[in-house]
This record gives structure tokens, C-alpha cells and sequence, in this order.
């Protein structure tokens, strides 16, 4: 695909609308997110309305997964974390995922495997050995070591997340700085133990260098069937020193999508002490 394959990039031409919708779900799993380009304009009321539509849904998941990005992003900075891994990275062992060079790792929880076909319904997609996987949009979880048929029509990416992930989604907003990132609905995938370090800081300059962030363990237990949510450390101006958690334990079609999870399985009010949640806890 090229971003300019079309005469004029026209918002107007269908073949285009394909090409550039397709590019925009790829950029979505970008470290870097911004639309650029020749030809016609690219601003979100220039495409008709089925585009436009598949367009916000993605500007919208992007903005939810910021907490995740924004905490992979300290992983990068502070421990040589890198955004996007070839499977290799994580599956050396396996000789299979060693020649996928259409599919990658968006941190350490997202597996992305972009679609490069025109008028594409399906793509294979390979689940790389050793942990089980969900496809994000339903919720259906798969042994790994298999290649399979994922569905991909014009709204959809296939995206799978790796057994004992922790996926920390914030709100909808409309830009960075709008709101604090309160609730956050937590996403575990059970099927293995997981950790993930959800970091914040000011969110402009430089004071996290200084000191100037917090971090917040998080722990599933698989066998236990437990998350911690860990006593935070550090504090910077500006940070919440109350906030709330929705912890949402992702089975098949709940917990699934961009969307807010409608029923929470937890509602944890944290104050910055260790709290444990179990599967099976009410709902406050």
C-alpha cells in the first residue's frame, strides 16, 4: 500500500478510503500517531460516513490505551524497553515466529497484525507458542502455536492479547491533558501470572527526571486467582492521591473492545495502599 497510490488521494475515492483506513488502524499501534500526506485533506470530516466512523473508533481506542502507552513508554526510558518487538523479541524459541514479519508486539501485551489486502475479510495470523491468547474484540481465547484465520472487514485490525496481561484503559478524551486518567478500567487476562508497572507523572517537561512520578505494581495471581493492585511509590505535583479502579477479568465478549466495559466485576476506591482483588468479588 502507498500513501499517495491513488490519483489525488481523494477522501472521495473508495479504493482510497480502503487504503487510508487501513494505514490509520497500523498508525493507531504506532509509538508515534499523527496523519500526514499529499493530495486531498485528511481531516476526519473529509471522509464519508462509514470512514469516518471507523476513524473515530480507533482515535478513541488510542486515547483510552494512553495509560498503557504512557507506561510502556517509562518502561522504554527507564529499563531500554523498546514500543514495538518482532515476535522474535519475546518468542525466540519459537522457530515459527521467527519468520512472521507482518505481525508485532505493541508493548509487551498487544499483538498486532496489520491487514495489507484490499477488500480483506480474513488474515492469518499467527499465535506464537507458550501462553494462550484473546482476540480483543471478542474475548476468545486460543492455545498458541497455531496459525488461524483471524477476522479483519474494513473496521477491524486483529489485535490479541497474551495470557496474564494487565491492560490498563483510561477514558475517552479529547486530548491529552482534558481530564486526570480516572477511572481506569484494569483488564486482566487469565491464563498465566502477569505484572504490569502502571507509571504517571506530570505529563509535560522534564521533572521526572528529577523524581517527579509515581509508579503502581500490578500483580495477577493465576492461581490464586488474585490481582494486586501495589502500595504506590513516589508523587509528583498535581497527582491524584484518591482514585478509582474497574477491574474487568476478560472472558468472551466482556471486557472486549474499545468500548468501557458496561459492568465492571470490581470497583476498587485506592488511596495508594495494597489492595487485593479476587476473581468472583462483588461489584460495590
Amino acid at each position: 500500500m502507498g500513501a499517495t497510490g491513488y490519483p489525488g488521494a481523494n477522501p472521495k475515492n473508495k479504493m482510497y478510503q480502503e487504503e487510508f483506513t487501513r494505514w490509520f488502524q497500523f498508525g493507531a499501534f504506532c509509538p508515534m500517531f499523527r496523519v500526514h500526506g499529499t493530495g486531498g485533506g485528511k481531516e476526519l470530516w473529509q471522509w464519508d460516513e462509514p470512514t469516518q466512523e471507523i476513524l473515530k473508533k480507533y482515535i478513541q481506542l488510542r486515547y483510552r490505551l494512553l495509560p498503557y502507552i504512557y507506561s510502556v513508554s517509562w518502561q522504554v526510558t527507564s529499563d531500554g524497553g523498546t514500543m514495538l518487538r518482532p515476535l522474535m523479541m519475546d518468542f525466540g524459541g519459537d522457530t515459527n515466529a521467527l519468520d512472521v514479519g507482518d505481525q508485532f508486539l505493541f508493548g509487551p501485551e498487544i499483538m498486532v497484525s496489520p491487514v495489507t489486502r484490499s477488500n480483506a475479510v480474513t488474515r492469518s495470523v499467527y499465535l506464537p507458542v507458550n501462553c494462550e491468547w484473546y482476540d480483543f474484540w471478542t474475548g476468545r481465547r486460543m492455545a498458541g502455536g497455531q496459525r488461524i484465520e483471524a477476522a479483519s472487514p474494513i473496521e477491524t485490525i486483529p489485535l490479541f492479547v497474551r495470557a496474564g496481561s494487565i491492560l490498563p484503559l483510561g477514558p475517552v478524551v479529547q486530548y491529552v491533558s482534558e481530564k486526570p486518567a480516572d477511572p481506569i478500567e484494569l483488564r486482566v487476562y487469565r491464563g498465566a501470572d502477569g505484572t504490569f508497572t502502571l507509571y504517571e507523572d506530570q505529563g509535560d517537561g522534564y521533572n521526572y527526571e528529577k523524581g517527579a512520578f509515581a509508579t503502581i505494581p500490578l500483580t495477577w495471581n493465576e492461581s490464586s486467582g488474585t490481582l494486586t493492585i501495589g502500595a504506590r511509590n513516589g508523587q509528583f505535583p498535581g497527582m491524584l492521591k484518591e482514585r478509582t479502579f474497574r477491574v474487568v477479568f476478560v472472558d468472551e465478549n466482556h471486557g472486549v473492545g474499545g468500548d468501557e466495559t458496561e459492568r465492571a466485576d470490581a470497583i476498587v476506591k485506592y488511596a495508594g495502599e495494597t489492595v487485593a482483588v479476587p476473581v468472583g468479588k462483588p461489584q460495590k
